[in-house]
């Protein structure tokens, strides 16, 4: 029997947190950005690797959260500092 688990989230950079986790995801792990949401699916035969990898997974989201947030706050800086605009 699979076990099947899905987290769905929403973000102000969805693509660049799923393309930063999706590197993390184990064989039986797909994760989508979809407009501003992140979707990561789990499946496998045994509910304690479902659930430790949701645990693992949400660890990654939290570090992936913060490097997009400060990416695209440094791309704002470079983008204002180069065209004079503050």
């Amino acid at each position: 029997m699979n076990i099947q688990g899905i987290i769905r989230t929403i973000h102000d950079h969805a693509q660049c947190i799923a393309d930063s986790i999706s590197v993390d995801n184990l064989s039986e792990m797909q994760t989508n950005a979809e407009g501003s949401y992140v979707i990561t699916q789990i499946t496998s035969t045994k509910i304690r690797s479902v659930i430790a990898s949701m645990d693992d997974y949400l660890m990654n989201l939290t570090v992936a959260e913060e490097v997009c947030e400060k990416s695209s706050q440094t791309s704002n800086q470079e983008f204002h500092n180069n065209t004079g605009r503050n």
